[in-house]
């Protein structure tokens, strides 16, 4: 990109028009071959981003999530004033995490005129209610509890769980505006899934893995878990800090992607899980590939629990 087109790209958040292009020199078959090599990349109609203006080794959801925000930036510049920022868009613009999301299409909601989709975005018309918009990076959007009370609606519990957990342990919201939210917008399609997942999310969740591994455990029937518990020996030194305790015997720790930097660092967690063994304690691990194994992971775990003793095997339902 020369230096002239990078300038008005950069001022408009990192995308950039045909028209764009045209006036700082490039033609329609240059335009043409950048985006079949992947230089550029086409974001909408006549509206274009440089896809490798990011850090080398960048992770592929970390690009979905850069590019989505540039999409936003451009459908909003489109639609012109009156469009807010909704639903998973605003979910992404808070910094909340993208597991669950469909970003194929930028969220808005106007307050009045009619709904629309095109291949780029949904256009949706609601009502706001005093103090449900905000504004992030320039950009008018809905609040933080507002956006987890849209996406679960039209995704699913499991999603609005995880994007409550994070909202709420991140401080964006207090557990009373996230339930207060979701039961003033009871009319939404899918809202159920919105209010009970209001009920459910626990700041104390750290990632969406751990997230995830608590409705995993409430849809077995297995017990409430205490969270992020310090266990200790009699003399009050720390041994662990653990993800999820059930019936203070049986620990369940999640381990997310890249969780050990080096060797030294397993050994370490090796130790320390020896140690909880050797106190009384049951240690489960649960890794990614576990969640997809919902029933199997969770019949695992009850093994670890000291009421298991003959128990019969969790069917589910």
């Amino acid at each position: 990109m020369n230096p002239k087109l990078s300038v008005l790209a950069d001022a408009r958040g990192g995308w950039f028009t045909r028209a764009d292009a045209m006036d700082c020199g490039y033609s329609d078959s240059e335009l043409r071959r950048r985006l079949r090599s992947g230089q550029w990349a086409r974001l909408s109609r006549d509206v274009y981003v440089e896809p490798g203006g990011s850090s080398t080794g960048e992770a592929a959801w970390d690009c979905a999530k850069r590019l989505h925000l540039l999409k936003t930036r451009a459908v909003l510049n489109r639609l012109g004033p009156g469009a807010v920022v909704s639903h998973q868009s605003a979910a992404v613009l808070h910094g909340l995490p993208t597991w669950g999301l469909d970003l194929s299409k930028v969220h808005v909601t106007k307050a009045g005129g009619r709904t629309r989709s095109d291949s780029i975005a949904d256009v949706h018309r609601s009502r706001f209610d005093p103090g449900e918009l905000t504004v992030v990076d320039g950009l008018q959007v809905v609040t933080p509890a507002r956006a987890v009370a849209e996406t679960a609606c039209v995704s699913s519990y499991e999603v609005g769980v995880v994007l409550g957990d994070a909202a709420l342990h991140e401080r964006l919201v207090s557990p009373e505006a996230l339930v207060a939210t979701a039961d003033r917008h009871s009319a939404w399609h899918g809202s159920p899934a919105a209010r009970a997942a209001a009920r459910f999310a626990n700041g104390l969740s750290e990632s969406v893995g751990e997230s995830r591994l608590r409705v995993l455990l409430a849809n077995h029937g297995l017990p409430e878990p205490e969270l992020q518990v310090e266990i200790r020996d009699a003399s009050g030194r720390l041994i662990a800090r653990v993800d999820v305790l059930l019936e203070r015997v049986c620990v369940v720790e999640f381990d997310g992607a890249m969780k050990y930097g080096n060797a030294e660092d397993l050994v370490a967690e090796k130790w320390r899980e020896d140690d909880l063994r050797s106190r009384g304690y049951q240690v489960v691990r649960v890794g990614w590939s576990d969640l997809d194994h919902p029933l199997t992971t969770a019949n695992r775990i009850r093994q670890g629990l000291p009421s298991v003793g003959g128990a019969p095997t969790w069917r589910g339902r």
